[in-house]
Formats: structure tokens, sequence, C-alpha cells
């Protein structure tokens, strides 16, 4: 699989693995959702859940200019509702403000898929036949990471100690990967969660 080929834009791929602190925002205050740093504290991304979007299942993702870059919302309708995992899906957005389909995850929602993977789906579609990255561990304890179809780690998450709580941690995102595309799906496991970006 060729890692280099962006998934949200090519700005967003870097040639070194980058490391990138995440801190939650208190829905109370400011709406939820999440602030993305470097490790030189410029914002990055900020991303912008329920709180401030005012619908479920909606997630904004914006660079660090405050520009909208990702959509994300999950898929809901009757056969949704049927079905044993929920689908979100992500639409990269242009300067004009129209969207284009680039991903879809997949999450086990019912007591009969449960254990199953978190897979996501690029599009267009790739060299891999069923899925492309999967998601493993755990978010809820900071300790999840995502592979590729052949099993190479493109990110990983964990928790930072020294500041405590489950309200700072952090994602190294490897070398070529495209890093909005990786907190995106950081944002949809926040929501699944029921963290900061859920209402």
């Amino acid at each position: 699989m060729d890692n280099n080929i962006p998934v949200v834009s090519k700005i967003f791929c870097s040639g070194t693995p980058t490391m990138l602190m995440i801190r939650r925002r208190p829905i109370v205050v400011n709406g939820g959702g999440f602030v993305v740093t470097d490790l030189s504290h410029n914002v990055v991304f900020a991303v912008d859940g329920c709180g401030i979007l005012g619908s479920k299942g909606e997630i904004m993702v914006k660079d660090g200019e405050g520009e909208p870059i990702l959509f994300i919302s999950k898929k809901g309708g009757i056969v949704q509702a049927l079905s044993t995992r929920n689908k979100w899906n992500g639409y990269s957005m242009d300067y004009q403000g129209k969207d284009k389909l680039v991903f879809s995850l997949t999450d086990p929602k019912s007591c009969i898929a449960q254990g199953a993977p978190i897979r996501i789906h690029i599009e267009p579609k790739r060299h891999c036949k069923n899925w492309d990255f999967e998601i493993g561990g755990s978010f809820a304890d900071r300790d999840c990471k995502i592979v590729d179809c052949t099993r190479k780690i493109v990110a990983r998450m964990g928790r930072i100690e020294l500041i405590g709580g489950k309200d700072f941690y952090h994602v190294e995102v490897q070398s070529g990967y495209d890093q909005a595309f990786i907190i995106g799906v950081m944002a949809i496991l926040d929501n699944i969660h029921g963290e900061s970006t859920r209402c």
C-alpha cells in the first residue's frame, strides 16, 4: 500500500513521524471538542462537535487557521437503525465549501457485534480488498493504534502521564500519513466513547 497518498490533503502529510498533542475542551465552557498542537504548542487542528455544531453525530475538523477541512457525519436512517454497525462518513472540504467523500468508518453498536474491529474504508478504493485501516486497542484507556491493511502501524495513541487524566493525550502519526485524517478518526472515537465531541 502506498502510504504517501493523502486522504484529506497532501499538505497534512509529513516526511517524518509527527507527535500531535490533544487537549479536550470542556463542553460546558467551550462547547466541547478538542485542540491539537505540535510539540512547539502551535495549534495545528481544532475539532468541534455537537456543542458547537448543534447536531448530534456531526464533527468538524479545522486546520490551524480555523478553516474547515473535514466534515464527519454519522449515517442515519432506517437501514442504519437495523444494522449491527454504525457508519461514519468523512468528507474533505475545499475553499468553496464543497465536500467529497474521502473515508467511511464502521464500528460495532450491538452486543452481537461487540469485539468486532473498527474498520476504515478510503474513497476512492485503494489497493486493499476489504478495508484500508483498522483500529485496535482501547481509546478509553488512551492506548490504541491504527494499522493499515498490511498491519503496518500508521498512528499510535498514548496518555500524557505528567499532566494526568483523559483530557490530555498524544498521537504519533508515522511519516507519509495524513494527519488530518488521523485526527478525524480520533474525533470519531471520541464521539463513540461519549466524550468531548458528543452532546
